[in-house]
């Protein structure tokens, strides 16, 4: 796969993304399934609120492993799940701290920075004992150890990309985008010709689009452990290889090909997603398993392809770390091992990967993707990719990128969000 050991990627994943203090108490947002038997392992993770009455193969392909282990263990599984209605609310990530932090629940269902949180923090078990984690691929392990322990591990590897509209790119003799210039004309030619905004965006996952020009040449280069190990030690700046990625989307939304107000707000999918079912928006960003599931992208009306971000080297796949951690104070830690050992036994992962039609994090399953993920697909199985989240980055990449370039979408200048990596850099050499 990968570079000498380092590294790859990524995210599980229904349509989550992304504390301290207090315990948070079950509230509207909150859903807890009291089903109780005599041993319970209780579960917390999102839930998808978009077209809850729609098909969703990825919840049913959970839901089966899930089963698995509850028939196979004699024991149930407690989902608690929590979703925010709005931007306003506290994010999912922020639920999850407290919660983990509070030992509210056994098992967790992870963002990449709050696995790299809990994870440094000391909350979250070592995985390394199980017997699925031997099927791992090393690249999975190697992306998902901190501190020496491998603390999450996710059902699935998925890679972010642009989901383009082919019809509408067609339509004004456009090819579909290699390089940043190349998207930006495309933006230009939309616009030209009527269409309000070329790109849907959400304030979760616009850090793609500086992830793949940051990061292009560090792990596509040959020199990836050495370039890391200098950012470790403060002898380069995450700024300078991200000044390009935040000023090439600074120039999106003064252009209005990116709405930053709309952004700002909008939740994954269900914001910008609309316009790009409708055909009004050609271009959005979103994970592998959206381009499956009916509740997201999985049944368009028209041929959808998903490509990789534009970088100097092409498209670039954005791969960021997500998976299941156990608390360090599980209340029922040999039934949660042994639960996370069955939904990660290589016949669930089989089954999960072949509902999904996703990348298994097993080295031993192997699945062929749909035909609008191949262009992603392709550049991956070419080993061409690039991360946005990596645990042996002193740095957390994925949740810090993330608030900064919220911070743009505000109206915040590239000057003062390059001051504002350089401070989190800071920050994390003096831990």
């Amino acid at each position: 796969m990968k570079k000498a050991g380092i590294i790859w990627l990524v995210a599980v994943t229904a349509l989550f993304v992304g504390g301290c203090g207090t315990k948070v108490e079950p509230d509207k947002n909150l859903i807890v399934n009291n089903n109780a038997k005599e041993r319970v392992v209780n579960l917390f993770g999102p839930m998808e609120k978009s077209k809850p009455n729609a098909e969703n193969a990825a919840r049913n392909a959970f839901d089966r492993t899930i089963a698995i282990a509850e028939e196979r263990l004699n024991l149930t599984v407690d989902y608690r799940t929590y979703t925010a209605d709005d931007h306003t609310e506290k994010t999912y990530d922020d639920v999850v701290l407290d919660r983990a932090r509070n030992d509210m629940d056994d098992l967790y269902l992870l963002n990449p920075d709050t696995i790299q949180i809990l994870g440094e923090e000391g909350r979250l078990m070592d995985l390394s004992g199980l017997d699925s984690a031997c099927n791992l691929r090393d690249v999975v392990k190697v992306a998902n150890t901190v501190n020496g322990k491998l603390v999450a591990i996710p059902q699935e590897v998925v890679a972010y990309g642009l989901f383009v509209n082919k019809d509408m790119f067609d339509q004004y003799n456009l090819s579909l985008p290699n390089t940043p210039q190349e998207l930006m004309e495309c933006c230009k030619v939309f616009k030209e010709n009527g269409i309000e905004t070329p790109i849907g965006a959400n304030r979760w996952w616009l850090e793609n689009f500086i992830f793949a020009q940051a990061y292009a040449d560090l792990y596509n280069g040959g020199n990836t452990e050495a370039e890391i190990d200098a950012l470790n030690k403060g002898k380069s700046k995450y700024s300078d290889y991200m000044r390009p990625g935040f000023e090439y989307l600074k120039e999106l939304i003064d252009k209005g090909y990116i709405d930053a107000e709309k952004a700002y707000v909008y939740e994954a999918i269900e914001g910008e997603g609309a316009d790009f079912l409708a055909q009004k928006t050609p271009i959005v960003m979103a994970y592998w398993g959206a381009a499956n599931a009916e509740t997201a992208y999985g049944k368009p009306d028209f041929e959808m392809q998903v490509i990789g971000f534009p970088s100097e080297r092409g498209q670039m796949p954005v791969m960021a770390m997500s998976g299941y951690g156990v608390s360090a104070n599980a209340k029922h830690l040999e039934d949660t091992l042994q639960v996370l050992d069955v939904i990660l036994s290589d016949e669930a992962l089989q089954m999960y990967s072949e509902v999904n039609k996703v990348i298994s994090p097993s080295k031993n399953v192997e699945i062929d993707c749909i035909p609008a993920l191949k262009p992603l697909n392709d550049r991956i199985q070419e080993d061409i990719y690039v991360l946005g989240s990596n645990a042996s980055m002193k740095m957390e990449q994925w949740g810090n990128l993330c608030m900064v370039v919220r911070d743009l979408l505000s109206g915040a200048t590239v000057d003062q969000c390059m001051d504002t990596i350089d401070r989190l850099q800071e920050e994390s050499l003096n831990k």
